[in-house]
């Protein structure tokens, strides 16, 4: 067999992945804070680029000078210009204007000025100026000066300290603790290496925490959840020995397990409750109290309203879609000039970039408006009567609806919200696996057979704890097919308790009211 080189042209269809693909899909699957970071970054790179909403310049043309400094052919000002309007400026006519004493309307005397011949004599402007600004010697101060700026939880505790400890010794160690005080009010860390490393004993450094732990919020400085519970009851004076066995035994607690509590305090059913209640009552993060960190609230990305004729208005959310243009002129304007080769290409890239960043950023809003409104249209159940009338859905369904890729969809429900008249949800929340229907008819969505679950559990009493065989009976005969596994797992990713723990619950509970009453 012998081999040859030919040349051969074969023509075919293949889906490359450009920059610009790549770019289009990358703002697909943002939030509105990651597009909004990205937009700025792309604004700050390319010069073509410009914001929407940018304030139009205040710029006068050269040949066309400020009203103030024109010049008039008879030297006087034009007709149309207020300040050509004779004006009665005198004290008897401005009070008469006023309907009041010129007293109440301007101090009779503004201070570091000389006294005035007369008593008809007006303030000059620049005294007015200073009393409309409310400062002194061109001092500009408003409502915002004197607003309280929040204090903080490093900054509230460094001034008790200050009245608390007096040796500058115990003044640098508290100094040091307080810095290590997290935003929930605890130190974290043991105290040897912090002692170690100022050069102290360890029995000094914990005085000087002892002394911290007094101070304002109560259970600030603890180094665990049962210390501060128990500097909190020393606030309240109920730290006693049935009090001290309760805090080391918390995890009975949330296991509920009242009788173990019992018999470790030594107290009857009626002392256990009011003890149990007491701690419940208690801060478990004390240092919230002066903030923490900012969270950011989230942005919805689409609105959805009723509209009058019984239908749902869907629409983007205008805050969250960052405006950018692209400046022809100055485009223009730069490639009229003598550029080099380098300089070309570089303006010339800048060009393709924002030209395809305008158009990814229109595509990827049309895009997401396009899904949301499909969304509203399959789950119109929802919206008008609630959660027990989601229906299943999957993004296949939504992709052949609007004729995209299933992928496409994944990504525009990635990361945004809908605000709608029962609150913000995901665009992902809407998207649920369908459960079978005893009777064959419509299959059920899982997130409504959640809120039955839910519903059953809630309404239940002291004396009829419902198993999960029972919910399952209960819910086969409102015509829902579910496994007895299915809710277990349902009511576990609820953090509802098995019906055991909660019999046993609503007992201990039942003994403690009854006995109270």
């Amino acid at each position: 067999m012998a081999l040859s080189q030919r040349l051969e042209i074969r023509q075919g269809q293949a889906l490359v992945m450009t920059p610009q693909l790549m770019q289009a899909i990358k703002l697909l699957q943002l939030s509105s804070l990651d597009l909004s970071a990205y937009v700025e970054a792309e604004l700050e790179k390319n010069p073509l680029l410009e914001r929407a909403d940018a304030e139009p310049s205040n710029d006068v043309p050269e040949n066309e000078a400020p009203a103030s400094d024109r010049e008039f052919a008879d030297g006087e000002p034009d007709s149309s210009d207020w300040m050509g309007e004779s004006l009665d400026v005198s004290r008897d006519s401005i009070e008469q204007r006023l309907d009041t004493s010129l007293e109440n309307v301007f101090p009779s005397e503004l201070p570091d000025q000389p006294a005035r011949a007369s008593t008809n004599e007006l303030p000059a402007v620049s005294e007015w100026a200073n009393v409309g600004s409310g400062g002194r010697d061109g001092d500009d101060f408003g409502l915002e000066s004197f607003a309280a700026a929040e204090i903080s939880l490093r900054d509230h505790l460094s001034e008790q300290m200050a009245l608390a400890l007096t040796s500058p010794v115990d003044r640098l160690i508290g100094a040091h603790l307080i810095d290590m005080v997290d935003e929930a009010g605890y130190i974290s860390g043991e105290l040897a290496p912090i002692a170690e490393k100022l050069g102290a004993e360890a029995a000094h450094v914990e005085r000087v925490l002892s002394v911290l732990q007094t101070l304002d919020p109560a259970g600030v400085c603890a180094r665990n959840l049962a210390e501060c519970l128990e500097l909190q009851l020393r606030d309240r004076n109920r730290f006693d020995p049935a009090m001290a066995v309760l805090i080391a035994n918390l995890e009975l607690i949330a296991k509920r397990d009242y009788a173990q509590l019992r018999k470790l305090c030594g107290v009857d059913d009626e002392d256990i409750a009011e003890m149990v209640g007491e701690i419940r009552q208690l801060n478990p993060k004390p240092g919230h109290a002066f903030g923490s960190t900012l969270v950011q609230p989230v942005i919805p990305d689409v609105l959805v309203r009723p509209a009058q004729d019984g239908s749902w208005q869907v629409e983007l959310n205008n805050d969250t879609l960052p405006k950018v243009l692209l400046n022809q002129s100055y485009f223009a304007q730069v490639s009229k000039g003598v550029l080099k080769p380098g300089e070309k290409a570089y303006l010339s890239e800048c060009m393709q970039n924002g030209t395809w960043l305008v158009r990814a950023l229109d595509q990827r809003a049309r895009t997401i408006l396009k899904v949301a409104t499909e969304i509203v249209r399959q789950q119109d159940g929802f919206f008008a009567l609630g959660v027990q009338h989601l229906r299943p859905l999957s993004l296949r369904v939504i992709a052949d609806a609007i004729g995209m890729h299933e992928s496409t969809v994944s990504r525009v429900t990635a990361n945004k919200y809908m605000a709608t008249t029962r609150g913000i949800f995901e665009l992902k929340y809407f998207f649920t696996s369908s459960i079978a229907s005893a009777d064959g008819g419509d299959a059920h969505s899982a997130e409504a057979v959640r809120f039955r679950i839910k519903n059953l559990i809630d309404g239940e009493g002291v004396s009829d704890i419902l198993s999960d065989d029972t919910i399952v009976t209960r819910l086969r005969d409102a015509g829902i097919d579910i496994a007895r596994r299915t809710v277990a797992k349902y009511r576990e990713a609820m953090r509802i308790p098995s019906s055991v723990q909660r019999r046993r619950d609503k007992q201990a509970l039942g003994q403690a009211f009854g006995r109270t009453a």
